[in-house]
């Protein structure tokens, strides 16, 4: 969420003039996180490409907000997103994702469908646009991670595994391209409620549902994250907490996640 502003108190510049007329590529948009995040890019100004796999999501989204429709797989749609905005993309959101329950002995067919969406979704997209980004000299990659790409997430080991790898080809993007001009996004939220929560039946509900957001929370925290340039974007505030704990003794913070497993099962 934003940060409240007292009377007297001068705001924080919001991103409008950055956004106002930028291409915009959104892809998992047709409900969510990603229709919240194409919704607010089209209040800022900016034109904007929405994608989904659901056809009849996200032309409605399309329609309500002045969009162009891009139904279809988000695994490999940059270059048919940057031919739709007039042969170029100023800001990409990698935002659909793939929930893909199950632990360590999840077939791999799951295994491959959560690396395909949630990593190789991006790993492909930047390959289409950083060429053209590196050679003007500016570019903006939004990745939609999940608090459980820095953290873990009970029952979920594809989901978490490959959420994990979704934060380090974000990381690894900033470190190798932030002095070219490419600025990176990182947004972690924990429970959002959408059809994924819904997705992630009681392991969500214990672990997610109690702290969950809207989806225009989630928004919101980017565009404030947009306006004073972060990379890493918490909308829950207390995950930097958790993140920390995790880093400062990680024996110690497996051994708490290992009793919330342990709830979950017994549950």
């Amino acid at each position: 969420m934003s940060t409240p502003i007292t009377p007297g108190t001068p705001s924080r510049p919001g991103p409008s003039d950055e956004l106002r007329g930028a291409k915009v590529v959104v892809t998992g948009a047709g409900g969510g996180i990603g229709a919240a995040l194409a919704r607010r890019f089209a209040a800022e100004g900016a034109r904007v490409v929405v994608n989904d796999i659901d056809a009849g999501r996200v032309e409605a989204v399309a329609e309500e907000i002045g969009a162009i429709a891009l139904p279809g797989d988000a695994s490999a749609i940059a270059a048919e997103a940057r031919e739709a905005l007039g042969g170029t993309v100023d800001v990409y959101c990698a935002n659909a994702g793939l929930a893909s329950p199950g632990d360590a002995f999840a077939e791999e067919e799951v295994w491959a469908a959560a690396w395909d969406v949630n990593v190789m979704a991006h790993v492909r997209a930047v390959r289409t646009l950083l060429p053209e980004w590196l050679e003007r000299g500016s570019g903006r990659f939004v990745s939609t991670v999940s608090a459980a790409g820095l953290l873990t997430m009970v029952g979920a080991a594809p989901y978490s595994v490959s959420k994990h790898g979704a934060y380090a080809f974000a990381e690894w993007l900033s470190l190798t391209y932030r002095h070219r001009g490419l600025k990176v996004h990182a947004i972690c939220p924990q429970g959002v409620r959408t059809d994924m929560l819904t997705a992630a039946g009681s392991a969500g509900e214990l672990v997610l549902a109690p702290t969950a957001i809207e989806a225009e929370d989630v928004a919101e925290a980017l565009m404030d994250g947009i306006a004073s340039d972060r990379f890493l974007i918490l909308p829950h505030p207390e995950v930097a907490r958790y993140y920390q704990a995790r880093a400062s003794d990680p024996g110690r913070w497996l051994a708490g996640m290992n009793r919330v497993q342990r709830t979950w099962e017994d549950g």
